[in-house]
């Protein structure tokens, strides 16, 4: 299932473009001689664009990398021009799915739901529905798939991604598709919380003022890849894929933050469960 094509281009983009410097050659200097505009060799550069195997050997031929090096990215472009086990489900390479594919290590704040890392199908079509944005039924069982495979991975020994969750005491709380549904999704959480794989913490109501209060927020590490860590954001109108290094540093900060204020994985899940309890089901 490891088709992460997103990280994978940008690793190719970098490494092809510090061989060009490396070699002495400018944009201006080296696209010519590949027979490319210098736009174009940017776009590759700065993995807007995708490149094939026989351009990269050629790439590789002006920049006189031969060996071990010549074989390792002639294989990372192979690997990143994979195809993305999203797009069997209608996704395509853009937004957060196809970084998380590659991600060991997910950091995510919530403030108004439950992550999408720990929903039941049934959270996520209620939480889906209500929003403004309409999706037919088709799109939103797809929805709910994609959210499976993702959370697939929190117990894979092949694929492991490490879930460390802060969530806002009021999105246990707030109502989503009656008390049935919330409290299936309590228990959700608890059961997956007991996961190696995943620390669950809430920040209670009772916090003081914090650096966090007005975005949620996700950090994504490539340990695996040696990647740098990627923030997400997403907001009412869409959402940002932040890499400024400045700024990642700035929301894992913020993370370590709220994490000092949360309440401890065993305080949080007693929170969870106190809250589970009082929710009163209907008999049919």
């Amino acid at each position: 299932m490891r088709d992460g094509t997103t990280i994978r281009r940008r690793q190719l983009a970098r490494k092809l473009r510090k061989l060009r410097q490396k070699a002495g050659l400018t944009l201006e200097t080296a696209a010519p001689l590949l027979d490319w505009s210098p736009s174009k060799l940017s776009r590759i550069e700065n993995a807007h664009q995708r490149v094939d195997v026989h351009s990269v050997r050629g790439m590789l031929d002006l920049y006189d990398v031969g060996g071990d090096r010549w074989t390792e990215l002639i294989d990372l472009t192979r690997a990143a021009r994979q195809r993305g086990w999203w797009r069997d489900h209608g996704l395509d390479d853009r937004g957060y799915i196809p970084l998380e594919a590659e991600a060991t290590t997910v950091r995510d704040y919530s403030i108004a739901h439950v992550p999408d890392l720990l929903r039941t199908a049934e959270y996520t079509r209620e939480l889906l529905g209500s929003s403004l944005r309409r999706r037919s039924t088709e799109t939103l069982e797809r929805t709910v798939t994609v959210q499976r495979i993702r959370q697939e991975r929190l117990t894979s020994d092949e694929q492991p991604l490490h879930l460390m969750t802060i969530v806002e005491e009021s999105a246990l709380h707030r109502p989503c598709g009656g008390p049935k549904i919330m409290k299936a999704q309590l228990r959700r959480i608890i059961e997956t919380a007991a996961l190696d794989s995943v620390t669950f913490q809430v920040l209670p109501t009772s916090a003081e003022a914090h650096p966090g209060r007005n975005s949620a927020f996700t950090l994504l590490s490539f340990d695996e890849l040696a990647e740098p860590d990627i923030a997400y954001v997403e907001h009412l109108l869409g959402s940002a894929t932040i890499e400024n290094e400045a700024d990642v540093a700035t929301a894992r900060l913020v993370f370590d933050h709220l994490r000092s204020q949360a309440l401890s994985p065993a305080d949080s899940i007693d929170l969870v469960e106190q809250v589970a309890t009082q929710l009163h089901v209907s008999r049919p």
